[in-house]
């Protein structure tokens, strides 16, 4: 898609936004004055039912407005409250990701063009769609008198996302180029995160591909698993996986009903999310109550696995240690934790950064567990990081975030519920296993291992730095030269920059002019 189009959507959206309060509720702190006018003028055509709800409220009408798309795109920032803000990650969060169902005649084209193969020889029955998201919809179906949930991708929502991410990027440049503090936070890699993130999920492959890892890591955890995947009627548009019977985390009273130990529920759904950050590197990102279900042997099952996150071998050493100074209270050691990752950058002082980390740690000890505010916390962090210049770290992010999301999900079965006093068995044991003498051994096991790859590879980096040696002594006796191709590629690409600025500049004109003529 050219720009001209990414404009006029987003002069699309800026309306939208603006026709249902959104750009209205905006907090006006920090803001440059004539920016404050202009959006103290937006009131004037805010519709009158909007002007009596909440953000949150006017917020989800517009982004349901603007389509499947923008749903996906509010969740993802209510992710990133790095880059929204706390109560607007909040308010993004409350998106309700329920779409219009679309034919079940379409679903099963789509199943048959995904796999090859006649529905009728797929499933032996397969019902009308219970339930429709930005991306997808799931239907019920029987296979050989089983009954299994089938999952399709939704028609036409690849290009659609394609068409309204380029407006995200167009806005992000502008964000970097002319807003200096907000390059802390990364908005262009911000976008391109989505933008990979969005491609995964819409490829249902990847999905059963996390469900499987998933499931191998968590085959003997008490209290948790994740559905089977039939791979057989599995591919890019479909995935089919196990039933779930079960009653949702959302519905408390029902849970309740069946007689589940809800105290329990909640401790085995921290460390459940605690074991598969520190010990396996890959968690489920997506934790909100409407993905877990608990079946009726008292086992929480996840679902919706489109979103994921993984964290490195020395990712999660930093987080065990910053996770067990915050339940010790050793804040000096979260922050040499912090400088040694390389999260603040060296120049500050590192007894200054344990003082704001104290500020962050001592209100979780001071105060009963149903007080204390996670959201409240996260925002306090976030304070902190730009107080100390700490660029956006984007799987951090999502950790913290999806910390938060399922401890609220925690709190809401007990509200007493005390995260930290529960998440002490879990980060203890694997501060035991990794940060002592089995840290030593694994640690010169990997430097072995890398140092006979390293042998392996050396004829190779050998013969690769003779040839760029060669190549310098070439350069510095004639200089660098382009040939006729290149230089040729050079200007054509020039030229279209040019072109490219003065159609934007164009566009942005005419469509002042359409919104004026609107207005009047």
């Amino acid at each position: 898609m050219s720009t001209i189009g990414a404009y006029f959507r987003l002069s699309r959206v800026g309306w939208v936004l603006v026709r249902e309060g959104v750009v209205s509720a905006l907090p006006t702190q920090g803001m440059p004055p004539m920016l404050a006018f202009a959006k103290s003028l937006t009131r004037i055509f805010v519709k009158p039912r909007s002007i009596k709800e909440s953000r949150a409220e006017r917020l989800a009408r517009a982004v349901s407005r603007l389509g499947p798309s923008y749903v996906k795109i509010g969740q993802f920032l209510a992710t990133r409250p790095d880059v929204v803000g706390v109560d607007w990650s909040a308010d993004l969060a409350l998106l309700q990701d329920r779409m219009a169902f679309f034919p079940t005649a379409i679903s099963k084209g789509q199943i048959e063009t995904s796999l090859g193969r006649p529905i009728d020889d797929l499933y032996t029955s397969f019902g009308e769609p219970i339930a429709a998201a930005s991306i997808a919809q799931v239907h019920p179906a029987e296979v050989a008198g089983k009954k299994v949930a089938v999952k399709v991708v939704r028609p036409g929502v690849r290009q659609r996302f394609a068409n309204d991410i380029e407006g995200m990027y167009l806005v992000a440049h502008m964000q970097e180029r002319f807003m200096r503090s907000s390059r802390r936070l990364r908005p262009v890699e911000v976008t391109r995160t989505l933008e990979q993130t969005t491609k995964l999920e819409m490829d249902l492959r990847l999905e059963a591909a996390a469900l499987s890892e998933i499931g191998e890591n968590t085959r003997d955890d008490p209290g948790f698993r994740v559905p089977n995947v039939d791979w057989e009627r599995t591919g890019r548009d479909v995935i089919t996986m196990e039933w779930i019977d079960g009653v949702k985390m959302s519905d408390v009273a029902a849970l309740r009903a069946a007689g589940h130990d809800l105290d329990q529920l909640a401790e085995t759904l921290i460390q459940s999310f605690l074991r598969h950050t520190l010990r396996d590197g890959f968690f489920h990102a997506d934790m909100h109550p409407g993905n877990l279900f608990v079946d009726p042997k008292g086992i929480i099952v996840a679902v919706d696995m489109g979103i994921v996150g993984r964290l490195g071998k020395k990712e999660r050493r930093f987080l065990a240690e910053i996770l067990y100074g915050f339940i010790t209270r050793d804040y000096m050691r979260v922050a040499q934790v912090h400088f040694e990752a390389g999260y603040v950058p060296s120049h500050h002082d590192i007894a200054s950064f344990a003082q704001a980390i104290r500020a962050i740690g001592e209100p979780i000890h001071g105060q009963p567990a149903e007080t204390i505010s996670m959201a409240r916390l996260l925002a306090l962090l976030f304070e902190v990081t730009d107080l100390f210049e700490m660029e956006t770290r984007p799987e951090l992010i999502m950790l913290q975030k999806t910390m938060v999301v399922v401890e609220g999900v925690s709190r809401m079965l007990n509200p007493r519920f005390n995260m930290w006093k529960a998440s002490e068995p879990v980060v203890g044991q694997w501060i035991r296993d990794n940060l002592g003498p089995k840290r030593i051994m694994t640690d010169l096991k990997d430097g072995m291992t890398a140092a006979v790859k390293l042998a392996e590879a050396l004829p190779e980096i050998a013969a690769k730095t003779e040839k760029f040696h060669g190549q310098l002594l070439q350069m510095s006796e004639h200089g660098i030269r382009f040939d006729a191709q290149t230089a040729e590629a050079i200007g054509k690409a020039e030229a279209r920059h040019t072109r490219s600025g003065r159609l934007a500049l164009w566009v942005i004109a005419i469509a002042l002019v359409a919104i004026a003529v609107m207005l009047a």
